[in-house]
């Protein structure tokens, strides 16, 4: 099969994913093989790309808003056959035994595996999952603009819930700032505004600040412009720790600061003023598998319509690239070639159950 290969971290200028072909992956008793037909592309690929992430495995595919097909099921699955329309994250399994798992925080799980980090990603032909972590989609999306919900949407969803604004009840007639607007901003939004909160959109690109009036914020200014009023929370989706001190002073008294990536440069050090009046800093790890059935479910009822760039696979390099320099409206998507392959064509493994 055809993946973009990391063979080693790189700025993304260099060109850094090759495309190769590689055997496909064998999928284990209680795991799915997946034909990728749609795969989105996250900031946090880049950060694995460029090495701001610390190496988990070498080479590696990266990848982890994928969409697709259930190819064959390993032979202790029983919910899900070959043919069905799945979504996968890049929550890809953890432990289900740790003090974290056990009380529905499995994002926090010290032993968890990631998808297109710690494990191979979508970046390519055929891809593994846990069969317990992939989503059945939702109904009314195509495949195409489903894959930036399965990590934007849903951790723009999680940074709405850690923020208090995660129900219509909570976020009616709220004013909520969302700094940086690129995928998973352009569909919080749609998310907020759905249920009567007020967005105000704080980012550096006119282009950006004119998709988020689009999509309906109240305001929409510079990077760090204070916004016409206080918020009572805001997100910082931008991986630029100087938005911090910003978004705290545009926060009122009582108001939460979410910061909602996985890698962001330093925070400067910033007054106590900032932080005094009950003010909160809270950061987003990872999601939990009821975040994501829990949005997939509203993406649908509202619906969701993201903003999509679509590339072929071997093209990978170069929408990274567009991403790194903010060149992206809305999401990123690769289109992988869809192949029809026969089963005597695979290497099934002894305890692997195929089912037609």
């Amino acid at each position: 099969m055809r993946v973009m290969l990391l063979h080693q971290p790189a700025p993304i200028e260099t060109a850094p994913l090759v495309l190769s072909d590689v055997p496909i992956p064998e999928p284990g008793p209680d795991e799915v093989l997946i034909q990728v037909h749609y795969c989105g592309i996250c900031r946090t690929d880049l950060h694995v790309i460029e090495g701001e992430l610390p190496t988990r495995l070498m080479p590696v595919v990266p990848g982890h808003q994928i969409v697709g097909t259930i190819y064959h099921c390993g032979c202790d699955v029983q919910n899900l056959h070959p043919g069905d329309p799945v979504g996968m994250a890049w929550l890809h399994h953890t432990c289900g035994n740790c003090p974290f798992c056990l009380t529905r925080r499995e994002n926090l799980c010290s032993n968890a595996q990631f998808t297109g980090y710690s494990t191979n990603g979508g970046f390519a032909e055929f891809v593994v999952a846990s069969a317990e972590f992939v989503y059945p989609l939702p109904q009314g999306f195509d495949e195409m603009h489903a894959a930036p919900l399965l990590c934007a949407g849903i951790i723009g969803f999680r940074c709405l819930r850690v923020a208090g604004l995660g129900s219509a009840e909570a976020a009616r007639g709220r004013a909520i700032g969302l700094y940086g607007f690129g995928a998973a901003a352009h569909i919080a939004i749609q998310v907020a505004r759905h249920w009567g909160a007020r967005v105000f959109v704080c980012t550096r690109d006119e282009r950006h600040q004119k998709l988020a009036l689009e999509l309906g914020a109240t305001w929409a200014g510079g990077a760090v412009e204070p916004p016409s009023e206080l918020l009572d929370a805001a997100i910082v989706f931008a991986p630029a720790g100087e938005l911090v001190p910003a978004a705290l002073a545009a926060v009122t008294r009582g108001g939460t600061v979410v910061l909602g990536g996985i890698h962001m440069s330093d925070i400067p050090s910033f007054p106590y003023s900032l932080l005094y009046g009950e003010r909160v800093v809270r950061s987003v790890m990872n999601n939990t598998r009821a975040d994501g059935h829990d949005f997939l479910r509203l993406a649908a009822e509202i619906p969701i319509h993201p903003s999509v760039e679509v590339f072929p696979l071997a093209d990978a390099n170069l929408a990274l690239a567009r991403l790194k320099n903010d060149a992206i409206r809305g999401a990123a998507v690769l289109r992988v070639k869809i192949v029809k392959l026969k089963f005597d064509n695979m290497v099934i493994p002894n305890n692997t159950k195929v089912r037609t």
